[in-house]
């Protein structure tokens, strides 16, 4: 997305929401980036969705917004770090949302499934990078019938799906892990799936028919 059209989409605005910004480039944490932002809150809105499951809280930054669009809407987010989930937990207080925004303390792959609501219309997957298909195994079966399962950075800073020399053992590993997820994405039988080249590229999934 252009510069241009990028001025051109209202994202919401409130002090917390720029100081978290500020946070977040100053400390290096990763937050999902201003153009994958615009299209998730585009679905959020078009799609009506209400209840959200977000795997991966970071310091709360899309829970709040997409918490921002709507009074109605509740978020359950699962962070695994302390001081994430200690940082998470005041921004969400700050921008008094803590009665609509739950934030769940562990690993996504272990906590007991008796923590989470269920029948969710999104389910957002921007956790660990190389766990993507057990967290979408795990997870799937708590997407309500027309839900969504949302999925950041599968093309992991443009690496996957590239030629470019990677001389990182570790990274080379984990780029080699998002490409697996995508190929498994791809053919699922029973969802369909539609890859975007927006922000760091995102996956949009819903169940098939016969699914």
């Amino acid at each position: 997305m252009s510069d241009y059209f990028l001025k051109m989409n209202r994202l919401p605005e409130s002090e917390i929401l720029s100081m978290m910004r500020k946070f977040a480039e100053e400390k290096k944490v990763p937050i999902i980036n201003d153009e994958g932002l615009v299209f998730l809150l585009f679905l959020v809105k078009t799609r009506k969705i209400k209840r959200i499951l977000e795997i991966g809280t970071a310091i709360g930054f899309s829970a709040i917004n997409m918490a921002s669009l709507d009074d109605k809407i509740i978020v359950e987010t699962i962070e695994r770090d302390q001081e994430m989930y200690s940082i998470a937990k005041t921004n969400i207080t700050n921008a008094k949302m803590a009665d609509r925004i739950k934030v769940i303390f562990g690993d996504a792959l272990e906590i007991d499934d008796e923590q989470l609501s269920r029948n969710y219309d999104l389910i957002f997957i921007d956790a660990a990078k190389a766990q993507y298909i057990k967290f979408f195994e795990k997870y799937e079966t708590m997407l309500n019938n027309e839900g969504i399962i949302f999925t950041d950075n599968l093309l992991f800073h443009g690496l996957v799906g590239t030629d470019e020399e990677i001389k990182s053992k570790n990274l080379r590993s984990l780029v080699s892990k998002i490409s697996d997820f995508n190929d498994w994405l791809k053919n699922n039988e029973k969802y369909e799936s539609v890859f975007f080249n927006i922000g760091d590229g995102i996956a949009v999934s819903t169940r098939r028919k016969n699914g």
